[in-house]
């Protein structure tokens, strides 16, 4: 710490970018780039810059509350523990210890983690614990094992700047991990002879830096690349030298390969576009294959991983500088989550269920005996078992299913059929709690100590730089209070989360004493308070403290962590999604991120300068498509299959394929009415990985003809779900509401008038304008300007910036002027 700059790290993507930050006086933080920190070199992008406006305590959990009683009934801490540890209890006595389950979240800390797990696999006897990376990364831990016979990414960021050719497959890298994105410009801009390519349907602004985009149809990744694998082989491009030596399996995946047809029909590419491609490839001796949620989130996706990994094995692209495939995560803390053994089918420290000597090791060290020896239910059937009445406890800590998880009214229709729910949450308000029999306030970034693992196996520290807002509590201490008072206390009897990390780097260590297993912290092991206190980025394996920034990459030598140290082709061939588009549903939904917003928005709607760049929920349609179907430009339309429907706004764009949709997954029934992607999305898995598919989904849709629309920017939230369509954003004095209605404009005008603030003659309703089909009206209370309402046929997007800046500007006055009347009486 140097001047108040605290060293920390961000809460967002995979990349875990350094960041420095500094309380002010006002409670807000300064914040800026840890030029020091190996992953970002002081860059940050919107949302990291702007991690000072989400430390505001809008809409905080502050105390435990008991929702089984009506209207909740707020709880201390012993009694809100006593009561989780009990149920549990009798749930485990009662049904068995598979009648329980942990749902947790790649937003934990590691230490978070590795006790929630811990508790449920080593003392409650279940392996029923789940995290929401299962839908982001779970089909590359598949293709990782398969291959390399361990959990491992052999890459480093400094790999992507070393290379000659970089391809990027299913990732909008500009978007979802931008600093990435920006060192790979960097790299371009100093190497003029670098070839970017990107593989994705959409034309996205990672484009904006491709030598080629393919635009390849939904699912045919594993036909590209198993193209690829059949180019290499006939045009006497492969490293027989390395599949000789250093893998097995390789005759029957080329055979398989061989058996490909029609790769241009299944593809959508031309010939040339896929010769080009595979000769680049070919005669490139620097290769790294970049690829996140477009390949993993598939019925196909561990297939699609080992596609790309199978082209790097046959030309022996992999453990050298500037090589290799490379898998980027899409939460601060996915990669701790696998490395404590927080997926449903893994043990913990890249040990394995499958393995006599790890069950026994890890029982050891845990000194218990009852510890779980398969594996548990992944995210999809968990809640299926829920919903059938399997699960009699959960506990979701940290992630909101209700809105992430495919099929929506399923989860709830699972977590109104379990008896028991607890959630943990720095939110009161998400969609998931408002499913919970008990709500338990938990600390959120900036609160919060510990630390996360990001993709390319560093990890770093997050730093407590506030302090907790009501009764908040880190996650491993609530855990830990339930694990001891479930009859657990010596194996929970943590002091700080350091204890928590030395314990879990010392789990690492046992039974690799000759390096059998890739995660090795034993350089970790000894730290003191005071080291951990100031732990710098390590990348593991840790052999030795690192005192100064390391680049390892795995498999340099060779040796892979399979029983007889060779890699491992694995044979594939290409298959259809298991959805189909039809006449009644010809389109195909794909969902992901847009730019400045993060999951479910429970942090950056938080700030409204992230809210500026998407006001709202879009979907990007061909205009081909869009004249089809007949919605325009900026009309709200519903998109809809048999499951469910939501609304967004349309946007007419070439950068989409015909036929095909995009829509953001953030917006749901907290931010805007029937927004919510999720509420379509069937629950298909990977038969391998349980990784939702979330990229191919059959819709249809059709334009919303509304009659009036309506601007409401109001200093608190609104109820607004008996309007036809609202979504909200965060504007600097409150929130704004966007309004469309099939209402009248006087209808409508007589509706909002009967939602404003206020009671007893405080409220003063001013009309401030009627003009025609305009109609405009201010709410003044006591303190000042409450709320500020437009209505009128159409909105365009310059009257919403002038509503803000109106609203922001009399809110200042009406406050001002409130002031100076209570000082003069």
């Amino acid at each position: 710490m140097t001047d108040g700059w605290i060293k920390t790290t961000c809460a967002y993507c995979g990349v875990g970018c350094g960041v420095e930050a500094r309380p002010k006086l006002s409670g807000e933080l300064e914040i800026r780039g840890d030029k020091s920190h190996p992953a970002n070199f002081g860059k940050l992008c919107t949302k990291g810059i702007a991690l000072g406006d989400t430390v505001i305590h809008d809409g905080r959990s502050l105390e435990p509350v008991d929702y089984s009683i009506e209207n909740g009934k707020p709880l201390d801490w012993d009694t809100a523990t006593s009561q989780v540890a009990r149920k549990f209890s009798e749930a485990i006595e009662k049904y068995g210890s598979d009648s329980v389950a942990f749902y947790v979240s790649g937003q934990l800390l590691t230490e978070d983690y590795y006790v929630a797990n811990k508790l449920i696999k080593g003392f409650m006897g279940t392996s029923n614990i789940d995290s929401n990376s299962r839908l982001c990364m779970a089909s590359s831990v598949v293709g990782h094992k398969r291959a390399f016979g361990s959990d491992t990414v052999p890459v480093c960021y400094d790999d992507l700047e070393q290379s000659e050719l970089i391809v990027i497959v299913g990732s909008n890298l500009a978007w979802c991990h931008p600093v990435l994105f920006q060192r790979l410009r960097t790299a371009k801009q100093n190497n003029t002879a670098m070839k970017i390519v990107v593989v994705d349907p959409r034309k996205t602004d990672t484009c904006s830096i491709a030598d080629e985009h393919l635009a390849i149809n939904s699912g045919s990744d594993v036909s590209l690349f198993n193209g690829l694998l059949n180019h290499l082989n006939n045009h006497g491009c492969l490293d027989e030298v390395f599949i000789e030596s250093h893998t097995n399996g390789f005759a029957r995946t080329l055979e398989l390969s061989q058996s490909e047809e029609g790769i241009d029909r299944v593809t959508g590419l031309t010939t040339e576009q896929l010769t080009n491609f595979y000769q680049l490839f070919a005669e490139t001796e620097k290769v790294v294959t970049i690829y996140s949620q477009g390949v993993n989130q598939s019925s196909s996706g561990s297939d699609k991983v080992n596609s790309i990994i199978n082209c790097h094995l046959a030309t022996g692209k992999i453990g050298k500088v500037g090589c290799g495939p490379f898998s980027v995560t899409g939460q601060p803390n996915a990669m701790g989550g696998r490395e404590v053994g927080a997926l449903a089918n893994t043990l913990a420290a890249h040990m394995e269920f499958e393995n006599p000597e790890h069950i026994a090791t890890v029982e050891n060290f845990w000194k218990t005996d009852k510890l779980a020896t398969k594996p548990g239910l992944k995210a999809v059937e968990m809640f299926d078992a829920m919903a059938e009445g399997k699960i009699k406890a959960v506990w979701i800590m940290a992630t909101n299913p209700v809105v992430s998880l495919p099929n929506s009214e399923k989860i709830k229709a699972a977590l109104k059929t379990c008896p028991y729910v607890v959630v943990s949450d720095c939110i009161e308000d998400t969609e998931t709690t408002r499913f919970a029999d008990l709500v338990l306030p938990a600390q959120g970034w900036s609160e919060k100590s510990g630390t996360v693992t990001n993709s390319e196996r560093r990890i770093s520290r997050q730093r407590r730089l506030l302090p907790s807002p009501g009764m908040a509590k880190p996650d491993w201490w609530i855990v830990s209070q339930v694990g001891q008072k479930m009859g657990f206390k010596e194996a929970f009897n943590y002091r700080h989360e350091g204890e928590v990390f030395r314990e879990y780097a010392q789990l690492t260590i046992q039974g690799n004493r000759e390096g059998q297993r890739d995660l090795d912290l034993i350089g970790l092991t000894h730290l003191d308070d005071k080291g951990y206190s100031r732990l710098e980025p390590q990348q593991w394996p840790v052999k030795a403290l690192q005192t100064e920034i390391v680049n390892q990459r795995l498999f340099s030598n060779y040796q892979f962590f399979t029983d007889d140290k060779r890699a491992r082709f694995i044979p594939i061939q290409h298959a259809s999604p298991k959805s189909h588009t039809n006449d009644e549903f010809p389109l195909l939904l794909n969902s992901g991120r847009t730019r400045d917003h993060w999951h479910t928005m429970t942090r950056t709607g938080l700030s409204a300068r992230l809210a500026e760049h998407r006001t709202e929920p879009y979907v990007l349609i061909h205009p081909e498509t869009a004249a089809e179907f007949d919605v325009e430009n900026g009309q709200v339309a519903k998109i809809y299959n048999a499951q469910g429907e939501f609304q967004a706004r349309v946007e007419v764009t070439k950068n989409m394929l015909q036929k095909q949709l995009f829509v953001p997954i953030h917006w749901n029934n907290i931010t805007a009415k029937n927004s919510k992607p999720c509420d379509l999305i069937a629950p298909h898995t990977d038969d391998f990985s349980g990784q939702p598919e979330f990229k191919h989904t059959p819709v249809t849709l059709k334009g919303c003809h509304y009659h009036s629309a309506a601007i409401f920017a109001s200093e608190l939230p609104m109820n607004l779900n008996d309007l036809d369509y609202w979504c909200r954003q965060k504007i600097e004095k409150g929130y704004l509401y966007r309004i469309e209605s099939s209402l009248s404009v006087y209808e409508l005008t007589q509706v909002l008038k009967q939602k404003l603030h206020g009671s007893e003659g405080r409220t003063l309703s001013v009309e401030t304008g009627i003009t025609g089909s305009q109609h405009r009206f201010a709410n003044v209370i006591q303190q000042g300007l409450s709320q500020l309402v437009i209505i009128q046929t159409g909105i365009e997007e310059w009257q919403i910036e002038e509503a803000i800046s109106d609203f922001n500007s009399l809110f200042d006055i009406t406050a001002e002027l409130a002031f100076l009347g209570q000082r003069s009486a």
